[in-house]
């Protein structure tokens, strides 16, 4: 009988446990789901941020030497002045060739968990170079564009100054990625009044709020600072149709499809997304949520560039997404409602602008 009670008493207590552990789970993800102001942006320890190396950064970051025909910088699909975006349903691309995806902003990618829409990299560091040596983007040599900030003393001497190292590829990467952990939204409207200021959403934008973190469920996807869940998700978004039958265009994504060891690559009628590089089935055509912050400034919209507006994404996830997609269900918003979403997205999600000016480059 004392063994029998021992045996109930052992099990009661585990389901006690799980039942405890899995009610603390299921409220930590309903905390998590709710809109916080930015906090000051996330350092690795292997590369503090100073004001040199900052400047460094900044100036790589708009120097066209590294492009491999000199004719390109990270400025030219990272404008400052388009939000760091270019503008473009397809990213600008290395002269004879073509992108295939559309450029998404640097404005807070400090607070990104994975880079890029399909999130190949996860940290700056290791992003940075991809563009770079990238066939269809700047198309350099890593090995050469080492010689040529090598060559250039005033780089060289920074180099040293403030890694106490020569230039490597490496440091190359660390010092851009420290200027892109500056371009921080700043004073955004949201911030304010997450904090305790309620003048500083309008009428409008607060019932958008209460939208966007009800009805239109919005919040499900995009919560925390960075708004975004940092997450991939297939929404089944069409293809552009000015694209899809490009010659250019089909290369390009035929060869990410190739070098992903993508087995079929030369039949790939669609981007695939993060199924190119993970090969599993909740991949398939998936793409990373992006941040929502300085909305307003980055058009056009999602990995094709396919909406110009934000009245057509709100159009989009109103009826429910593209066809077939198991994510969204249609959300039978207003028009009264659409606008007021859209005055939110509008007003509450762009902070000050950061008027940076291309620096002199040695």
């Amino acid at each position: 009988m004392l063994l029998k009670n021992s045996i109930i008493y052992f099990l009661c207590a585990i389901f006690v446990f799980f039942i405890y552990f899995h009610i603390e789970g299921f409220a930590s993800d309903k905390k998590k789901k709710q809109l916080e102001p930015l906090p000051p942006p996330p350092v690795p320890k292997d590369n503090p941020m100073t004001s040199e190396k900052i400047e460094l950064g900044k100036k790589l970051f708009f120097d066209r030497r590294l492009s491999g025909d000199a004719t390109t910088s990270c400025a030219n699909c990272h404008d400052p002045e388009k939000a760091f975006t270019d503008g473009s349903e397809i990213s600008l691309s290395y002269p004879t060739t073509r992108n295939f995806r559309n450029a998404p902003t640097l404005m807070n990618v400090a607070y990104a968990k994975y880079l890029f829409w399909d999130g190949r990299a996860k940290t700056l560091e290791e992003q940075a170079e991809f563009p770079i040596m990238s066939a269809f983007e700047m198309n350099q040599n890593l090995d050469f564009l080492e010689e040529e900030i090598r060559i250039v003393p005033e780089y060289r001497e920074a180099f040293k100054r403030i890694f106490g190292n020569d230039v490597n590829i490496k440091l190359i990467a660390k010092a851009i990625a420290a200027f892109e952990r500056t371009l921080i939204s700043r004073n955004a409207p949201i911030d304010r009044y997450l904090r305790g200021d309620e003048n500083a959403l309008t009428a409008e934008a607060k019932k958008g709020l209460k939208i966007f973190t009800g009805k239109g469920k919005c919040i499900e996807c995009h919560y925390g600072a960075y708004l975004s869940d940092q997450e991939f998700h297939a929404l089944e978004v069409p293809e552009n149709p000015k694209y899809v039958n490009e010659p250019k265009f089909i290369t390009t994504r035929r060869y990410v499809a190739k070098i992903n060891r993508y087995p079929d690559y030369m039949n790939v009628k669609e981007d695939l997304g993060r199924y190119f590089k993970t090969k599993k089935k909740k991949d398939y055509k998936a793409f990373k949520t992006p941040t929502l912050r300085e909305v307003a400034k980055t058009a056009p919209y999602m990995h094709n560039g396919i909406f110009k507006s934000l009245d057509e994404v709100i159009d989009f996830f109103n009826k429910g997404g593209g066809k077939g997609n198991k994510v969204l269900k249609p959300l039978n918003l207003t028009d009264d409602e659409k606008k007021a979403l859209k005055t939110f997205l509008v007003e509450a999600l762009s902070g000050d602008d950061l008027n940076i000016k291309p620096p002199e480059i040695p």
